[in-house]
């Protein structure tokens, strides 16, 4: 049991209690009603999988999180869901949980409990205030993807300039790369047909540091994603294997112009194509409602 669940920071409400606290945050940037929207509830204690999906479905954000004691050395263990599931690992709240509870314990670094393993968060202060936070990511590994056609169909394009590949970072992720930023843009995909594609179909395009992304999950109840952390890791990794960026570049994405929630995260993938070593996501994050809702 944590030194958080002695001191009483977090557990603010009783288990069991029928209204649960939450915050609203918007992560992946520094401006309120950009970014991507989280929903946070500090204390899940109590609830079954049912009442956190509901609640997911109710709330209809790309994710809602519920912090539960942790099982192992972490400061908190979290659960995942969007509108339509349970994820084990996503960055977007991974990195603005960090945010919610850093100010609660006036801590620089925290540690979460994922599906996926522990998830360590460096957490950058500007007079007493964190401005900006950094994961290290589970490392991805490429695989190829089976549905690439239909894939490519359902987005409208002809081809992908990379290979078109899947990296499972609690979310499989499957790239496909486009001629231009404008293309991208321009995109209107058929979301029918991508929600048979059990996937996060990211397209992107750019150069050196500078990428611009959009993604579409509608299997998973996101027709289009604001800002996905998730993804930035594995972009990282796949621009360094396939040469278009340098093992150890940080790269700024920017994502959800095209819905109104212009988006910044930056990653980073070290190692070579042999073995990829780390990989690194940061951004900014910041709170901008809390409320209860009726849970039993």
């Amino acid at each position: 049991m944590t030194g958080i669940h002695r001191t009483g920071q977090l557990w603010a409400d009783e288990p069991g209690a029928r209204w649960r606290r939450y915050v609203i945050a918007d992560v992946f940037t520094a401006v309120p009603l950009e970014g991507n929207q989280l929903a946070v509830f500090p204390d899940g204690r109590g609830l079954g999988a049912d009442v956190m999906q509901r609640t997911a479905r109710e709330l209809n954000l790309s994710e809602t999180v519920f912090f539960l004691p942790a099982e192992d050395s972490a400061d908190v263990r979290l659960r995942i869901f969007t509108p339509a599931g349970e994820l084990s690992f996503a960055g977007h709240p991974v990195l603005g949980s960090a945010f919610v509870l850093g100010e609660v314990l006036g801590a620089s670094a925290v540690t979460l409990e994922t599906g996926t393993g522990l998830i360590p968060v460096e957490l950058k202060r500007d007079r007493g205030r964190i401005a900006f936070g950094r994961m290290v990511q589970p490392i991805p590994v490429p695989e190829p993807y089976e549905d690439a056609a239909a894939l490519l169909a359902a987005l409208g394009v002809r081809e992908s300039g990379l290979p078109v590949e899947a990296y499972r970072n609690g979310p499989r992720h499957v790239y496909v790369e486009l001629a231009s930023e404008a293309e991208v843009a321009g995109l209107w995909p058929d979301q029918r047909a991508l929600a048979q594609l059990p996937i996060y179909a990211n397209t992107f395009a750019g150069g050196g540091l500078a990428w611009k992304t959009r993604i579409f999950a509608p299997y998973h109840g996101v027709p289009e994603d604001p800002a996905t952390g998730s993804a930035a890791g594995p972009l990282a990794v796949h621009l360094a294997r396939h040469g278009r960026i340098g093992f150890g570049d940080e790269i700024e994405i920017r994502q959800g112009q095209e819905i109104g929630r212009p988006s910044r995260l930056y990653a980073q993938a070290e190692g070579s194509a042999d073995k990829v070593e780390r990989v690194l996501v940061g951004g900014s994050a910041v709170i901008v409602a809390r409320g209860e809702y009726r849970l039993s």
